[in-house]
């Protein structure tokens, strides 16, 4: 019996115990370009890209590798879904809800005012129908989306002046992610959309009256404490951001099982580590911001009111108009329902109990 044969009927163990590689190790190099929106400086959102793009490589020994570029390098930073879908890169790491203005159901992908937070998005993603009806969605596009991370709860932004109610967002200039924009629009706020890397720079020279980022590590990093004392909380319309990895169709299917697997097995790793990444960092910043001059505020009641009584009344009105969306937030809606009631008797109690406590 020749050697060929013999590895054809000795089975795996056979083959290992021949010194022979199996196939699946032959199979030839792959190279990826992902384009980020957010800039090298912020070594958690961005790091998100590069902490993939590691695992993509250590987990294929090498055989796979993604460059990761940051906004503006490649692509604008609110280019890239363009940018998957025209097959200009093979990928993306990016806030879902840049993209709205396409079709409302981005943003549904990535967090809405008074949506789910980091741990009911990650299960409605996993074990809901989230992946599943996102990834409809996205098809329209070209692409194929793996969670990336999630940012946790945010602060909800660096004011010039005082908030003291409704009123005072009147006229106010407040650079704001995305899709939220639309509930601050209708509460008469003037949204302004600027990737992060451009922020602080009209911030300090008064173009824009208010912006919000992301929570007291990446802001202290952007510097918005020097130019606008008001911080408030929370961020109303980010519950828990998802961040997500966008693949070009023509792309995935290229891959092989294999390393399929390895992309969806290094997104899932890079989602749990960059949240993780924020929890970590955030209070010792914000105690830095407190000391520095920061000046913490909550949203005023009326506020709160005001923005979720508009965000109900958007999504009412979304539903009618958009079916895209109707498909996708009808589902959300009722597992966001579902979810609220369980955290209300269990994270919710402990953590209100935890938080009173001298430890």
């Amino acid at each position: 019996m020749d050697r060929r044969s013999a590895l054809r009927h000795a089975g795996i163990a056979g083959v290992l115990a021949a010194g022979a590689a199996p196939a699946v190790h032959a199979q030839s190099a792959v190279r990826w370009r992902l384009a980020s929106s957010f800039p090298k400086s912020l070594d958690t959102i961005y790091g998100a890209a590069e902490v993939f793009s590691q695992k993509v490589r250590q987990l294929s020994n090498g055989r796979f590798e993604v460059s990761v570029h940051a906004a503006g390098e490649l692509m604008p930073a609110f280019g890239v879904v363009d940018g998957v879908q025209q097959g200009t890169v093979e990928a993306a790491h990016t806030a879902p809800y840049y993209f709205f203005g396409k079709d409302e159901t981005f943003a549904i992908g990535g967090a809405i005012p008074f949506g789910l937070n980091s741990r009911q998005m990650s299960a409605w993603t996993f074990e809901g129908n989230g992946l599943k009806l996102m990834r409809e969605f996205y098809a329209k596009y070209n692409i194929v989306n793996f969670a990336c991370g999630n940012t946790g709860a945010q602060m909800g932004g660096w004011m010039r002046k005082e908030i003291k109610g409704v009123a005072d967002l009147k006229g106010l200039k407040f650079r704001i992610g995305g899709f939220a924009g639309k509930v601050l629009e209708r509460m008469g706020g003037v949204p302004q959309n600027i990737p992060g890397g451009e922020i602080y720079q009209a911030l300090e020279k008064g173009t824009i009256d208010a912006a919000e980022w992301i929570g007291p590590y990446d802001d202290q990093k952007l510097g918005f404490h020097k130019v606008a004392p008001f911080y408030y909380y929370p961020g109303w319309w980010e519950g828990g951001l998802q961040l997500d990895l966008y693949v070009n169709q023509k792309a995935y299917d290229a891959l092989s099982p294999e390393n399929k697997a390895i992309v969806e097995a290094a997104a899932t790793f890079a989602h749990v580590e960059t949240q993780a990444k924020y929890d970590a960092k955030n209070p010792s910043a914000l105690k830095q911001l407190v000391g520095a001059g920061a000046k913490l505020r909550p949203f005023p009641a009326d506020v709160m009111a005001e923005a979720f009584k508009q965000s109900m009344k958007l999504y009412e009105e979304l539903s009618a108009k958009n079916e895209n969306w109707k498909k996708v937030y009808g589902d959300f809606a009722k597992f966001r329902s579902d979810q609220n009631l369980w955290f209300r008797f269990t994270e919710a109690t402990f953590d209100r109990f935890m938080q009173a406590q001298k430890l």
